[in-house]
């Protein structure tokens, strides 16, 4: 059960980090004002949570043979044909739902960040003088 667990995180995680990574990239190329970068990329997370948690609702009936986490498992470690489907499917919904929790508190962190740097605005962080 543990490789599975595991096998989930590296799946999902990997996914999430190259989406993480693409983010970042967003909000440093805004970072010349820096409550647009955050408020991009408070949005960007919670476009990140809804695509997670709309795998996690469809988790438990994709096949499980065409999920990277089938890949991943060593053939000794995958379980039967019988129980396959319902282990892995689970364990894929709960690693979903784990990561959209996470990435929703990002993306709580990021739009509070612009709202107060927009409330702010203090002259040079925000805008160009003009």
């Amino acid at each position: 059960m543990q490789a599975i667990e595991n096998a989930a995180y590296v799946s999902v995680g990997r996914a999430c980090g190259f989406a993480g990574l693409a983010i970042f990239l967003i909000i440093f190329g805004l970072s010349f004002e820096p409550a647009l970068a955050a408020r991009t990329g408070g949005e960007l997370c919670l476009a990140v949570t809804v695509i997670l948690s709309t795998y996690a609702l469809r988790a438990r009936s994709r096949p499980y043979k065409k999920t990277e986490l089938w890949l991943i498992l060593p053939k000794k470690e995958r379980p039967p044909a019988e129980i396959a489907q319902q282990l892995i499917g689970n364990t894929l919904r709960e690693t979903y739902f784990w990561f959209a929790l996470q990435s929703v508190l990002l993306a709580i962190f990021l739009l509070v960040a612009a709202v107060l740097l927009q409330i702010a605005d203090v002259p040079g962080l925000t805008r160009a003088p003009r």
